[in-house]
């Protein structure tokens, strides 16, 4: 799991911010695009790509991209 590829595919999820604007260390919560759909949108990315599930009280453990990493790479 490469936590370049990762961001590279968390970025993706935000159809209104250029993929320039998100680092390892975005608080990606405080963007103004956050909602429960791109929520939701990542979750399904982590499952479909990394066969990890996450929840809701998952995202409420992390704050940062790379937080939200380590996370579904300790689930592996």
């Amino acid at each position: 799991m490469d936590l370049n590829v990762f961001l590279e595919k968390f970025s993706d999820q935000f159809e209104d911010i250029d993929r320039e604007n998100i680092a390892f260390d975005t608080h990606y919560k405080t963007l103004e695009s956050w909602d429960s759909l791109t929520a939701f949108s990542i979750q399904a990315m982590i499952e479909d790509d990394y066969s990890v599930e996450i929840n809701g009280e998952d995202l409420k453990t992390v704050d940062t991209v790379e937080e939200l990493f380590l996370l579904v790479k300790s689930k592996m």
